[in-house]
């Protein structure tokens, strides 16, 4: 039987990786924030992967106040997938970053875009209320593949106490 493979950066299944298996601080900006891939050991699939935060958190670029969002993120890989504990820095990164909601759902997939490469990428950014108005922002990259399966987000738009 084969001896399962560390955890540690220094594995030889992901040698590359610097945050996974260590304390890491959280990065104090999104430009500080490292994002790490992984090899994608099904290349001859096309197969959508969804990564959501469902209490993501920034600040008001005008009040400094908070702002919170759902974010759906579906991608169709080609070489790369995101390494999650690195997606989880970066995300929480934006806590203390201050941006209107288009500019901070869009920069996330781009960012995510120019590290992945996918064949594929979106990201659903639904922002609840602030002065009671709800904004959904929604980036797309590239064409779905023929054969890729891709589901509804699933977030329900803003209904209030309807």
């Amino acid at each position: 039987m084969a001896k399962p493979p560390s955890k540690s950066p220094t594995s030889p299944v992901v040698p590359h990786l610097t945050q996974l298996g260590h304390e890491v601080p959280f990065p104090p900006t999104p430009d500080d924030a490292v994002l790490e891939r992984v090899p994608n050991q099904h290349l001859d699939t096309h197969y959508v992967a969804r990564l959501a935060c469902p209490e993501f958190t920034s600040l008001c670029l005008v009040t400094g106040q908070p702002d919170f969002a759902h974010l759906v993120i579906d991608y169709v890989p080609d070489a790369w997938l995101i390494e999650s504990k690195s997606l989880k820095l970066f995300l929480q990164s934006h806590r203390n970053h201050a941006a209107f909601h288009e500019a901070c759902t869009v920069s996330i997939g781009k960012r995510l875009v120019d590290v992945l490469q996918p064949h594929f990428l979106r990201i659903g950014g639904y922002w609840y209320p602030r002065g009671g108005i709800p904004i959904d922002v929604f980036y797309q990259h590239g064409d779905l593949p023929k054969g890729a399966w891709l589901p509804d987000q699933g977030v329900a738009p803003y209904r209030g106490r309807g």
